[in-house]
């Protein structure tokens, strides 16, 4: 398993294209960044509730996690460092049990030291959630059986059954490190309120306008950060952000432009802009809501994902949008990802486009479904998610299926999708880390990912998912991937995949430290920004 991640990272590391800073620069210290967040608001500041970039662009500068990607590094699949921890560490018991010892120096914005106690109630809220408590990661951490403090220090994980896959998963961004007597009192606290340990502290929130904070002077890793503060202001309008940095009323957007938008910025500003682009670990599927009819019936999701030509219209909406690459469960290039080949066996991936537009019609009919009307739910945030909606309207309109679509805000939309009250809509896979077999449990069903709004069960699918991560042999874990692919993409045809995404981010070359990955939730606490001013 191991190697295999080597082989990942190997893989995924020579699409970086970041520029950084040469050995020669030194950091300065002092003032303030500011960045722009691409939506109108988080839903709330609850990193273990939340499943959006708003949140973690927002929130993440003020908080601690156990244990994180390299900041230096954060395209690597294997480079993994302590955050509030003092080292990983070997795990005992056959690879099922790993006790962390947590630093001393880690105190929250109150004053009160971060215990071993915090850590293992933050992240049993996310393992194990109390009734009424949301976590939409609960899947990923199928192999934790238990999270225990022994003592003040040493917090102990012990799994199901011995990963490779588990230190990848824990160092999960939206896990923050909680304060325990907090959680105690009141689990909603942390949707409205921060208080965190992390490299800044809580400034001001303005609904839906902006986000601030300054420095944490009591911040253990000494040194960081850099800045003085930041401020974070939200705008869901791709030229509001563009006109900003365009401006320099603002520096950078940490999540991804298209490619007319860096062309735009580079012929503008010249050497006053640098690009970093990377592969993104992001996707969209069309997520059907299987209680609503006619999407209960299987023929009906098969001729919607026969319709869409991935083929011919990835290079189309690699000009406009940040989609570009066709793919299907794993993230491309990653040593478990379908070829070419593989993926032309699939529906919705078949090489001839007429002949699948044929079978779609033929599954409408026979279903009783010629005159398909529904609608379709959309996030208001232009890239990529509007852009889907045109384009898969479009698709469906080829076959004779009417679709209108309702956007929303991002609080409402998000409350749409877990409230089941929508028909399908666009759905977002994008993960923190390349880690293909975690990353296939957003095609689980509901009662086992809670990040799946699908409204399914699906036995066979969860069986299947189940022998592969815990597969050893790599040729067997792979055939088994096909098998999950096939079943949940094309037999049930549960989610209806779109493309892979492109990050392009095109940012002031004063804005210096920061390294892009194929995640763009990773590497977001800001502690290592300075700014050459």
């Amino acid at each position: 398993m191991e190697s295999r991640l080597r082989l990942a990272a190997a893989i995924v590391a020579p699409l970086i294209l970041a520029v950084s800073a040469s050995a020669e620069e030194t950091p300065k210290r002092g003032g303030t960044l500011t960045f722009m967040i691409p939506a109108d608001a988080p839903p709330s500041f609850d990193g273990h509730r939340e499943a959006t970039f708003a949140t973690v662009h927002a929130v993440a500068p003020f908080y601690s996690v156990l244990v994180r990607v390299n900041p230096q590094n954060p395209a690597s699949t294997t480079d993994f460092v302590c955050d509030v921890c003092t080292e990983i560490p070997e795990p005992a018991d056959g690879g099922r049990t790993y006790p962390f010892t947590i630093r001393e120096d880690v105190k929250f914005e109150d004053g009160t030291r971060l215990t071993a106690y915090d850590v293992a109630a933050s992240w049993n809220t996310i393992v194990a959630p109390a009734e009424g408590i949301i976590s939409p990661r609960r899947g990923y951490y199928s192999m934790i059986d238990k999270v225990e403090a022994t003592d003040q220090k040493t917090v102990v994980f012990r799994l199901k059954y011995a990963t490779a896959a588990f230190i990848p998963a824990i160092a999960d961004p939206y896990a923050f490190i909680y304060q325990k007597k907090v959680l105690d009192q009141d689990p909603h606290w942390h949707e409205k309120n921060i208080r965190g340990s992390g490299p800044f502290r809580f400034k001001e929130y303005q609904v839906g306008q902006s986000i601030s904070g300054v420095r944490n002077p009591d911040y253990y890793h000494k040194g960081l950060p850099y800045l003085d503060g930041f401020t974070g202001i939200f705008a869901d309008k791709q030229a509001t952000r563009v006109s900003a940095i365009r401006g320099d009323r603002a520096a950078i957007e940490f999540r991804g432009f298209p490619p007319s938008t860096r062309d735009e910025l580079v012929a503008a500003l010249g050497p006053e802009i640098t690009v970093q682009e990377s592969d993104w670990n992001c996707g969209n599927p069309i997520t059907p809501n299987h209680k609503r009819k006619p999407f209960d019936d299987v023929r009906v999701r098969r001729a919607l994902t026969l319709a869409i030509d991935r083929w011919n219209g990835a290079p189309s909406m690699s000009k406009i949008s940040v989609m570009k690459t066709v793919g299907g469960v794993a993230f491309p290039g990653s040593p478990l990802a379908a070829t070419k080949e593989e993926l032309q066996q699939l529906a919705g991936f078949w090489p001839d486009i007429e002949k699948s537009r044929a079978e779609a019609r033929r599954l409408l009919k026979e279903a009783g479904q010629e005159n398909l009307s529904f609608e379709l739910l959309n996030r208001n945030v232009d890239q990529p998610y509007k852009f889907n909606g045109l384009w898969v309207i479009d698709e469906w309109s080829k076959i004779g299926v009417k679709v209108s679509q309702r956007v929303l805000q991002t609080g409402p939309f998000t409350e749409a999708v877990r409230s089941g009250e929508f028909e399908a809509f666009v759905d977002g896979d994008c993960q923190n880390i390349v880690n293909p077999l975690l990353d296939g449990t957003k095609y689980l069903p509901g009662s086992v990912s809670s990040n799946n709004y699908g409204n399914y069960e699906d036995p066979e699918a969860v069986a299947i998912y189940e022998r592969m991560v815990r597969e050893t042999d790599f040729a067997k874990q792979r055939a088994l991937m096909r098998q999950f692919e096939k079943r949940v993409l094309d037999t049930e045809a549960h989610e209806l995949f779109l493309l892979w995404r492109y990050r392009i981010v095109p940012h002031r070359s004063y804005v210096k430290g920061w390294k892009i990955g194929p995640s763009h939730y990773v590497n977001q606490d800001l502690a290592t920004i300075w700014l050459d001013k």
